[in-house]
């Protein structure tokens, strides 16, 4: 079984990239799978929940790539299954890595530990409630490097948006299921299956906790993800 050509750098890495919505992770994704790639590595691509759907890693200025989607998948058996059919398999991208399950954060660790494999892992940080995703709090427990994305969001205020607020019905959310699927679409469409009008914005700290959406939505303005 080979294993990923960076047992020449004596050993993988796991690197967690992380940042509020619209900082640019699934940009410096691609970024970095193409970075790698000119240099004659060779790489999987994954992802979940993906706003494109499932299969794609897609971002909001309009650049995508097909992917693995990982629901459901040992993502050891997955690389592996590639080697055993002498595809080679340097590095992984990891998009929404905070979508992730726990036991895939630990799978993501081995593949770097026992088969040095570089895994570079993009999500977010916290929910809509500022809580931790699991998956993302086991990446910042287990990554050799951890790096927010410096890309400025900003608050409808001006302050740097630092916290992905909730918005159902026009009002930010409190409390519900710590994913849900909302307006994401390139379009601005609700999904169908949203049982209501559920959107996400980036808010400062001082505007997430009181519930200040902004003067556009006081004025009865339309607030949706671009």
């Amino acid at each position: 079984m080979a294993a990923g050509d960076s047992r020449l750098r004596r050993g993988g890495r796991l690197k967690f990239f992380y940042g509020p919505m619209d900082c640019g992770k699934s940009t410096l994704a691609l970024q970095m799978d193409y970075n790698h790639a000119r240099q004659g590595r060779h790489g999987l691509v994954l992802t979940t929940i993906d706003r494109a759907g499932p299969g794609r890693l897609s971002t909001r200025i309009g650049l995508g790539k097909d992917a693995v989607d990982v629901a459901g998948l040992d993502l050891r058996d997955l690389v592996r299954d590639r080697w055993a059919r002498g595809i080679r398999v340097d590095y992984l991208i990891c998009d929404e890595a905070s979508f992730y399950t726990v036991e895939q954060i630990e799978q993501l660790a081995d593949l770097v530990d026992n088969s040095d494999v570089d895994v570079y892992a993009f999500g977010l940080a916290t929910d809509f409630r500022t809580a931790l995703f699991p998956a993302a709090q086991r990446l910042f427990e287990l990554a050799d490097e951890v790096t927010r994305v410096q890309v400025e969001v900003l608050c409808w205020c001006g302050r740097a948006g630092l916290l992905n607020a909730r918005v159902v019905d026009g009002v930010i959310a409190r409390e519900g299921d710590q994913v849900v699927i909302g307006d994401t679409t390139a379009d601005g469409v609700v999904p169908d299956a949203s049982p209501a009008d559920v959107h996400y914005q980036v808010l400062c700290r001082r505007h997430h906790r009181t519930g200040n959406l902004g003067p556009a939505a006081r004025t009865g303005g339309q607030l949706r993800l671009v």
